[in-house]
C-alpha cells in the first residue's frame, strides 16, 4: 500500500486577516505499485502535452481552471482511492491547535490516517513538506508513535518529500484542492470534486 498526502487551505485561525475557513487533508491511496507507476506516467505525459518542463509542478492553487479540469480528467480512470479529512476550523476550540501550526498539522494528518475504518495498514506514506529538520524528525516520530502498535502496523515507513520532484504528491495536491474548493459551496467550484467522485472512498467532516 502506497499513500501520498497533501493538504489544501492553511493552518491559521485569523479569519479576519484571510485565513481559510476550511482545511483539507487528502490521502491518495494505491493498493498496487504498478498502478501508481501508470498514474505517474499519465501525469508526466500530460506535462509534455501541455508543454510544461519536466521540472514543472502541478499545483491546484496556481493552475488555470482548464488545466485543473484536464488534470483531474486525466487521472479520473486511474486505480487509486481517496480518503480525506475536511475541517471547518471554526469548530476547533483547542488553544494548542489554534496557536501552534505544527501541532495542528501533525494532529490532522494523524487523524486522517488513523481513523480509516481499518482500510490503511502496513503502508508506505509520502507527505508533502519541508519544514525545519527538528520538526521533520519530531513529526515522523509522532506519527509512528500514535499510529503503530504491537498488534497493528498502520504505517510501514513515512517520508516527507519535495512535491517538485514527485508527480504523485502533485496528484494529492490537486485532489486536496478540488475537495477544499467544493467547500465554498459555489456550483462552478464543485465541478472539480465531481470529476474524481468515483475514487472518493470517504470524506470525513471533523466535528
Amino acid at each position: 500500500m502506497l499513500i501520498f498526502i497533501d493538504d489544501s487551505g492553511d493552518p491559521g485561525f485569523k479569519f479576519e486577516k484571510g485565513s481559510s475557513r476550511y482545511f483539507v487533508i487528502a490521502l491518495v491511496i494505491f493498493d498496487d505499485n504498478l498502478e501508481a507507476e501508470k498514474t505517474a506516467l499519465e501525469i508526466k505525459k500530460l506535462k509534455r502535452k501541455l508543454g510544461f518542463p519536466d521540472t514543472g509542478e502541478f499545483k491546484f492553487s496556481k493552475s488555470r481552471n482548464d488545466v485543473k479540469k484536464l488534470f483531474l480528467e486525466t487521472v479520473s480512470s486511474s486505480k487509486f482511492r481517496i480518503r480525506c479529512l475536511t475541517i471547518d476550523k471554526k469548530l476547533i476550540h483547542s488553544p494548542e491547535l489554534k496557536t501552534n501550526k505544527n501541532s495542528f498539522y501533525s494532529y490532522v494528518i494523524k487523524s486522517a490516517i488513523k481513523y480509516s475504518g481499518g482500510s490503511i495498514f502496513d503502508a508506505r506514506v509520502k507527505i508533502d513538506g519541508s519544514g525545519d529538520r527538528i520538526f521533520r524528525k519530531n513529526f515522523l516520530s509522532y506519527l509512528r508513535k500514535n499510529l503503530n502498535s504491537k498488534e497493528k502496523t498502520i504505517i510501514k515507513n513515512c517520508k516527507l518529500v519535495d512535491s517538485k520532484g514527485n508527480v504523485l504528491i502533485q496528484l494529492a495536491d490537486m485532489v486536496a484542492g478540488a475537495i477544499r474548493r467544493s467547500c465554498d459551496g459555489k456550483e462552478e467550484d464543485v465541478c472539480y470534486k465531481n470529476i474524481i467522485k468515483k475514487q472518493l472512498e470517504d470524506e470525513w467532516f471533523f466535528k
